[in-house]
């Protein structure tokens, strides 16, 4: 085990002095994509929006002014026929208005009274605490799906290493095979077969360096790094202590998404009292002022203006509309009931899968335990049979057996080791911690 984290120690602090500027830790690669992931800034757009909703329901409740304008050329003025012995003996017609009229007013209404609007406005709080919590939950997404990526990155990279190891291992029983042979000692086919298992431990480091570039692409892409940029981890979680994790107790409120289903479940149960609301009378105060010109020389349309004015309270009391706001109060309450069961359901889910991820995590650490010593003495097999096969006690097969053994002792630390992290990472998304595992990096 001293051997391999000697190695790792090696090939990483090459590739942090090739490119150091490009070179991140696990809080650093989450940092970056914080700050440039789109999803951020969806987020953010959600919350500005929010903020513009309450500014409109706000809005609907302020004095509402208006102003109109026209300006009117009667062609042809209407008519009116005066019966006889009003304007003279005869019945007269005559032109009714002027040719030429400029009419400018203004309009201001203002609600005193409406109980939907007022519910409205108390919806704004809910609303933007629903988008809050969507910023939070967007930053916990992107700091589980980089750590996820970043140690499957990690992980190929620690697996690239050790396949090297292994054919630089492979490559030196190879040479004293090859004396052998050629010498008459072993058999050509104890030579070839050594061969075989070297050229696939080649086409498995092949497939690991593409995979590599696989998993590095995936993980540019939930930083939001251009994919042409370079990136080097600086990191060594193999040759960390394996982290202690605290056993912590099960609170579904401290799950996003559990607030988020209860601020939903608040706005809906806003919605069916604003529904109901409706059947409550509405007041409204208004006021009008304007001013009017009249002449049937068009200059005496743009002069001579007469003011005009008018003041009053409108009441309107909702008596009958067909059961239809009735209808929109049994769909809300239903509305309302569906997101209570589902959100009961959805606890249970949580609390589930809490429960699954302690028992993985404590099943992935004890695996570390025992493949970290299983390594240790398939090592000390492999580095002892390597010396009594070149003193002559021991055959070939046993070599290659330890060989072997060796090299899936190594391999199954690797799997362990990228289940603990992954089995972590899962934990504290079931118990709503994602932001404390980052702050805590």
């Amino acid at each position: 085990m001293k051997r391999l984290a000697a190695f790792l120690i090696i090939t990483f602090g090459a590739g942090l002095t090739a490119s150091a500027q490009q070179s991140r830790s696990l809080k650093e690669c989450i940092d970056y994509g914080l700050q440039h992931f789109g999803t951020m800034r969806v987020a953010q757009y959600q919350v500005e929006t929010a903020n513009q909703q309450a500014r409109q329901a706000l809005g609907q409740y302020l004095p509402q002014v208006s102003g109109t304008g026209n300006f009117t050329d009667n062609l042809k003025l209407q008519t009116t026929l005066l019966p006889a012995g009003f304007a003279g003996p005869e019945p007269r017609r005559i032109s009714l208005g002027s040719k030429y009229q400029t009419n400018l007013s203004a309009q201001l209404t203002q609600t005193i009274y409406d109980k939907s609007l007022l519910i409205g406005i108390k919806a704004n709080e809910a609303n933007q605490k629903l988008a809050d919590l969507s910023v939070r939950q967007t930053r916990e997404e992107i700091i589980y799906n980089i750590a996820s990526n970043y140690y499957q990155v990690f992980i190929v990279q620690q697996q690239i290493a050790l396949l090297k190891d292994n054919l630089e291992r492979t490559q030196q029983v190879l040479n004293i095979l090859k004396l052998q042979r050629d010498n008459g000692v072993i058999q050509p086919i104890d030579y070839t077969n050594t061969e075989v298992s070297f050229n696939n431990t080649r086409s498995q480091l092949s497939l690991s360096e593409n995979n590599l570039a696989l998993a590095l692409n995936r993980l540019k892409y939930q930083m939001g790094l251009p994919q042409e940029a370079e990136l080097t981890l600086s990191d060594s979680l193999l040759i960390k202590k394996v982290p202690t994790v605290e056993e912590a107790n099960f609170s579904a409120q401290s799950l996003i998404s559990y607030q988020k289903a209860t601020a939903n479940l608040d706005l809906q149960r806003l919605q069916l009292l604003r529904t109901k609301a409706g059947y409550q009378p509405t007041l409204n105060f208004s006021a009008s002022y304007g001013t009017l010109a009249l002449g049937n020389q068009l200059a005496d349309g743009f002069r001579n203006f007469t003011g005009f004015g008018s003041i009053g309270l409108r009441l309107n009391i909702p008596i009958f509309d067909g059961f239809q706001r009735d209808a929109q109060i049994q769909q809300n309450r239903l509305t309302v009931m569906t997101q209570e069961e589902q959100l009961r359901l959805n606890t249970a889910a949580y609390q589930l899968q809490f429960s699954n991820a302690q028992t993985q995590i404590q099943k992935s650490k004890t695996n570390i335990q025992n493949d970290d010593r299983n390594v240790k003495l398939a090592q000390e097999v492999y580095n002892i049979t390597t010396l009594q096969y070149k003193q002559g006690t021991k055959s070939l097969t046993d070599l290659i057996n330890a060989d072997n053994s060796y090299r899936q002792a190594q391999s199954n630390y690797i799997n362990s080791l990228i289940n603990f992290y992954q089995a972590r990472l899962d934990l504290e998304q079931s118990q709503g911690s994602l932001l404390t595992f980052y702050n805590q990096l």
